[in-house]
């Protein structure tokens, strides 16, 4: 399976979203808890000020509370809300707590300082509890009293509980929407990258000779390297061709002075010594031909194009100046403006090769048809000739192979125009039909513009 880098991505800002809500919501959750308990020790303060100031001396001279705290939940047994007065041994407490007192611990208070506890309650109850020392007046009797408000944590805990299920789906919900924004925030960053993917696919094609400069500054030297590539590959083909060029040319003068002496020992009666240096010679002129045709494809640029209905119509003028031309019937079927991708002197070269053969072996006609099909033009030499024997077909594609022997020719020609169409990513093909034989040349057709 292939990575995806917009998935990698994707899934990491996905996480990285997921981990960050969770923290934030573990935070304000945490931040909620203290703002509640904040509140709940101002609502204690405010209870415990009711409490002190209901203070009143029962007919017996001990501390009663005459006025009651308006919240029900102390009158309530066990009802959440708990009170306490302690002096001199002496315990006053709420309703609420029945039999139970508030174990408050042992700590020194400065009069009139609040002192906030945790501590256990009635039922297991866990009680957040403030107390304050406290002088009571003369017409209490004077001296100091502790008292105490206390209330059920549980009351805090479900207030917290409560904020994170209505945190939780939208935190969920802002996940996802960040989500969706960071994958569209990737899509639109990555796309660069496939602008690069095109500008590479137009070169290969041939559209484009470079990826150009308009990127962003991020992309940009990616490109910049291609492009010195592709400039560094173009100097290396001028230097081959260049290379190829020289040996093949540096060759001919010592052909033709071997063909010479060949030709002065045939005079001398030693025809066989003759034969073999014509034979050695011909097999170096053909590979020096070959190399200098490879040479040339390789440096075609691929935005070439050619009329195949021009080549056609030349390619014919020419060979009817011929011998074999002139005696047979040539039918061209062939549409207007159909536009090969291919240099014109390379189609030139690969279709005369297939017409002449055409002409040597037709008994009366000739037809060259041309047609696109899903973006290749199809390009067929057909005559009337008696054709070639089935097994005899490969062979005769390899270089310097010829259909007979007995004629002129280096049999060069169907595998140069075998190289040219391989070399812009075509094929040619040979096929017996009824009657003669079709040479079948399938070339890229210029594809149309893009907008």
């Amino acid at each position: 399976m292939q990575r995806s880098l917009r998935l990698r991505l994707i899934l990491a800002g996905a996480l990285a979203i997921s981990v960050s809500l969770a923290l934030a919501a573990l935070g304000l959750s945490a931040l909620f808890a203290a703002h509640v308990e904040r509140r709940a020790v101002a609502e204690l303060s405010v209870h415990l000020d009711q409490v002190l100031s209901g203070l009143e001396r029962g007919p017996q001279g001990s501390l009663v509370l005459a006025q009651m705290p308006a919240d029900p939940r102390f009158s309530r047994p066990f009802g959440g809300l708990y009170w306490q007065i302690s002096q001199d041994g002496e315990v006053l407490r709420s309703r609420s707590l029945w039999d139970d007192a508030l174990e408050l611990p042992t700590d020194e208070l400065v009069d009139g300082a609040v002192h906030v506890h945790d501590i256990a309650g009635p039922t297991d109850q866990r009680l957040l509890t403030i107390e304050r020392s406290v002088t009571l007046p003369e017409r209490l009797g004077g001296g100091r009293a502790r008292a105490a408000v206390a209330m059920d944590r549980a009351e805090l805990e479900e207030a917290r509980r409560a904020f994170v299920a209505d945190l939780i789906p939208y935190t969920a919900l802002l996940a996802l929407a960040l989500t969706i924004a960071g994958g569209l925030q990737i899509a639109i960053g990555l796309r660069p990258l496939a602008a690069v993917g095109a500008r590479v696919a137009a070169v290969r094609s041939g559209e484009a000779k470079r990826l150009g400069e308009d990127f962003p500054v991020e992309v940009l030297p990616l490109a910049s390297e291609v492009d010195a590539l592709l400039e560094q590959r173009e100097h290396e083909i001028v230097r081959a061709r260049a290379r190829a060029g020289d040996l093949a040319h540096g060759l001919k003068t010592p052909l033709q002075a071997l063909l010479g002496e060949a030709e002065r020992l045939r005079q001398a009666g030693r025809a066989e010594a003759a034969k073999a240096i014509e034979e050695i010679a011909g097999a170096m002129r053909r590979h020096t031909d070959r190399e200098l045709t490879r040479a040339r494809i390789a440096l075609r640029s691929k935005a070439a194009q050619a009329d195949v209905g021009k080549v056609v119509e030349n390619v014919v003028r020419v060979i009817r100046r011929t011998e074999e031309g002139g005696e047979i019937a040539w039918r061209q079927e062939v549409p207007q403006d159909l536009q090969a991708a291919v240099d014109r002197d390379d189609l030139t070269e690969a279709l005369g090769a297939l017409v002449e053969n055409a002409s040597r072996y037709a008994r009366q006609e000739v037809t060259i048809a041309a047609r696109e099909d899903a973006g290749f033009i199809v390009l067929s030499v057909r005559d009337d000739g008696p054709g070639i024997p089935p097994e005899r077909i490969e062979a005769l594609m390899a270089r310097g192979a010829r259909a007979d022997t007995s004629g002129p020719g280096t049999g060069l020609g169907l595998a140069i125009a075998s190289e040219i169409a391989e070399a812009l990513g075509g094929v040619l093909s040979l096929h017996n039909v009824e009657p003669g034989l079709e040479a079948r040349l399938i070339l890229p057709a210029v594809r149309p513009p893009t907008s």
